[in-house]
């Protein structure tokens, strides 16, 4: 008889990269939006970002975490309590809990994520081609975004929000296209694979 230990369990849950993905794409898009100068941050943006940006991809975080997968688990984990302390960051000040952070202090805040998402990026070169895509403009995103922050520059923080929109479009894509794909079981929207 087998010890337990020496016992393989058949995984047969669900993957969670999708919701992750849309977590993350849908509250990026609308965030980046208001970066672009199409509407002001109000409650619209924040309850997307504490519950489908944060608690969402915190969900497909631990889910992935089932998985053994530990690209998954850090990467939706860390954004899912990303978009949370960027909701804290907003919200402490306007109740008397924190002081508002400075645009120097946010600056680095956004360039601290944007050195995250670099090296998360490495990463990706093993995965997909449109992972690559999602990680590397995530990346410029935060660095765009620190810049703005540090230089007060409006013109760079809308370029970082046409830009924004356009990650949070690809991790879009890469979420529905693997839903679609598993779906139909067939490729209905390419991921283009890293080739071992």
């Amino acid at each position: 008889m087998e010890s337990p230990s020496n016992l393989k369990v058949l995984d047969t849950t669900a993957n969670p990269a999708p919701l992750g993905l849309l977590g993350f794409g849908l509250t990026t898009v609308l965030l980046n939006l208001h970066n672009a100068g199409f509407f002001a941050l109000d409650s619209m943006i924040l309850a997307m970002g504490i519950f489908y940006g944060g608690i969402a991809q915190i969900i497909a975080g631990v889910m992935e975490w089932r998985k053994n997968n530990t690209f998954g688990t850090t990467a939706f984990t860390s954004y899912g309590l990303f978009w949370l302390s960027l909701a804290g960051l907003l919200i402490l000040p306007k109740v008397g809990l924190a002081d508002a952070a400075n645009a120097t202090a946010m600056g680095y805040y956004l360039f601290i994520w944007g050195l995250f998402t670099a090296v998360m990026f490495i990463a990706t070169l093993k995965l997909n081609g449109v992972l690559q895509f999602v990680f590397a403009s995530l990346a410029i995103l935060f660095f765009l975004l620190a810049i703005g922050d540090w230089t007060g520059s409006a013109l760079i923080k809308t370029i970082a929000g046409w830009e924004g929109v356009i990650c949070g479009a690809s991790a879009i894509y890469c979420g529905l296209a693997q839903v679609l794909n598993e779906v139909y079981d067939r490729t209905v929207l390419p991921l283009w694979p890293v080739k071992a």
